[in-house]
Order: structure tokens, then sequence, then C-alpha cells
């Protein structure tokens, strides 16, 4: 059955239309991460993949926040596309939930895969002996596995919400009126779960290696690379924390609790969200230079791989 011919007329007045200005953003902001994030991630698992002598749990929480990247930006064209199309959706309604479901899915593995990186290099350097049993391969794939399942599992109810539709016209990515307060109970949920926590703990991490940093005297040759990592590790999470994550969370937070359909909310706030899931969908091409930064041996393999 044609899914349009389910569809009712939800069409609004607004006093605010700013279709041309997520024509002009969204389009250059998702094929610009396309293309940085499939080569960037596509490389990094290409050399997270590469046979090495010494297997580390840090490159399997980074290879797997590699290929949730990866299946993220596989979207961004046809996200692109349908904002080039004035907000007209051609792909049909179960690729419309799929795409949904992949930003989230993909934000909030992100979120922990980062958390749970700087955590082993808080501990690495502030317990070290806890450290080994802790990086074990085989405890860091059941850590993957149980962040894969929990995320994919709590973004499900994406994959079976109704696909609105304005003037005959399928939507997908737009927000539907009807669902406002269900997102918004939703969006609270989240908001400490999927974010807050998590980045609670970045922070505590942080500023706990900082101290133990200032208290420990110059170390060994090969501590201080591991601490240098470390820090590297925690740094770098918590500026994508900071410039992706924050200021979508503060934004969407505050867009949905002044959602109005007459468009009371203003121009600006509904700018100030586009603008921030752009920044949050930037992270997807900016975690390789936290692989080659952080990344146990992540140099040395590229450096192989660029001889053969």
């Amino acid at each position: 059955m044609d899914e349009r011919g389910n569809c009712t007329n939800r069409s609004h007045l607004t006093n605010c239309s700013i279709d041309e200005f997520k024509q002009a953003v969204y389009p250059p902001i998702y094929l610009m991460v396309f293309i940085l994030g499939i080569s960037g991630n596509g490389l990094s698992i290409y050399v997270f993949l590469q046979p090495y002598k010494k297997k580390t749990s840090v490159n399997v929480f980074m290879l797997n926040l590699a290929i949730s990247d990866l299946m993220f930006v596989f979207t961004l064209p046809f996200r692109a596309t349908y904002y080039l199309m004035t907000s007209e959706w051609v792909f049909g309604d179960v690729f419309c939930r799929i795409v949904s479901f992949t930003l989230y899915a993909n934000m909030y593995c992100s979120i922990y895969f980062l958390t749970v990186l700087s955590v082993v290099r808080f501990v690495a350097i502030v317990h070290p002996f806890k450290h080994l049993k802790l990086t074990a391969n085989k405890y860091s794939r059941i850590v993957c596995g149980v962040i894969w399942g929990f995320v994919m599992a709590a973004a499900s109810p994406l994959l079976f919400h109704e696909i609105p539709c304005d003037n005959n016209s399928t939507k997908c990515l737009d927000l539907q009126p009807t669902s406002v307060e269900r997102l918004l109970v939703m969006n609270y949920i989240v908001l400490i779960v999927g974010f807050s926590l998590p980045f609670c703990t970045i922070i505590i991490c942080y500023v706990l290696v900082i101290k133990t940093l200032l208290k420990t005297r110059v170390p060994k040759a090969k501590i201080r690379a591991s601490h240098k990592k470390a820090t590297s590790t925690i740094i770098i999470t918590l500026c994508l924390f900071l410039l992706c994550f924050l200021p979508y969370h503060i934004l969407r937070t505050i867009y949905l609790l002044k959602w109005n359909p007459s468009g009371v909310n203003g121009c600006d706030l509904h700018k100030g969200a586009v603008i921030t899931l752009c920044l949050a969908a930037v992270n997807s091409c900016l975690d390789p230079v936290l692989y080659y930064f952080a990344g146990e041996n992540f140099k040395e393999r590229l450096r192989s791989i660029y001889k053969k």
C-alpha cells in the first residue's frame, strides 16, 4: 500500500519557516561529514583489523566506535537529499525509520564508547594493577556487546514510530506535533542516562588523572608515554563532548520545552537546533583524531600500511 495513502493532513500554520535555512545548512554539512567520515573511519577500521603482536582493549573499543560512526555516515547522503528536495522523503517508510534509528544509535554508542575509553585510561594511571584485568580482551568484548545491546534496545522505538506527512508530502526527519509530549519525557530519560552520567564520569576521570599526574614525579619513558596517551584520550573526549554533544542536548531540551505549533518558540531557537544537530553529526568524522593521537600502536600500524 502506498505510504502516502495512510497520511492525514497535519499541516499547521507557523510564524517562522526555516526550510530555506535547513536546505542551506544540512546538505553541505552532511555531505562533508560523509566524505570525511567514510575516509577517516574506513581507514581506521582497516588499521585496527591489521594483525599485530599486541591486541589491547583500547583498540577494541575504538574499532567498535569507528564501526558505529561508519554506519551513521552511510545515511547522510539520504538526509542531505531529503532537505535538498525541500523536506520530502522518497526512500520509503522502512528506510526512513532506519535512518532516524541510526542517528540516535550512533550518538549514544559513541557517547558510551568514549566514556569507557576514558575510564580505561583513567584506571591505567590511577590503578595500574587493576588495569591489567580490566583491559583483558574478553572483558572489552563483553562491554562492547552490552553497549550495543543496550543502545539498540533503547533506540528501537524509533523503528516503529509513525511517519508524519504535511500536505500529502511524506515527512521523515521533522518533528511530529502529536509526539512532542512523548519525546519530552524520553528526552529527560536520555538526558540523564545517555548524556549527563557519561559526561560527569569523563569530568571526574579528567580531574583525578590531572591530580594524579601532578603528584607523580617524572616517570620512566614507557610509563610517560602511557600517561600521555591517557591524558590525550580524556582531553580529546572531553572536547568532543563539549563541542558535539553538550550543545545538542541543551538545545534539544529547550526546543522541546518551548515547542509550539504556531512557531512561538521563534526562528533563532529552531535555527540553533539545526546547528547543534550538525555539530552532533560532525563527531563522526572527528573520532579518527582520537584514534591517531591516543590509539594503541595506531601510528605504527599506519606507517606499516603506508610502507607496504
